[in-house]
């Protein structure tokens, strides 16, 4: 079972660790990249809402999927 509070968690830490604790490996390390690259071309201001972003997404993708297959 996938604990959807645990996979945002993750995510808020660390982008994309949450994906990848949803077993989503290749979309984990892309948003790990996406959010990294977004904070730095930014300078922080795009790179809060892109990491606010990957966090949702693993929460949602657990929510909806629970079960891991």
């Amino acid at each position: 079972m996938r604990e959807p509070l645990l996979a945002g968690i993750l995510s808020l830490l660390v982008p994309g660790v949450g994906q990848i604790y949803n077993g989503r490996i290749l979309i984990g390390i892309i948003w790990l990249l996406v959010t990294g690259v977004s904070w730095i071309g930014s300078v922080g201001i795009l790179g809060i809402v892109v990491h606010a972003i990957a966090a949702w997404c693993a929460y949602s993708y657990a929510k909806d999927n629970p079960i891991r297959t």
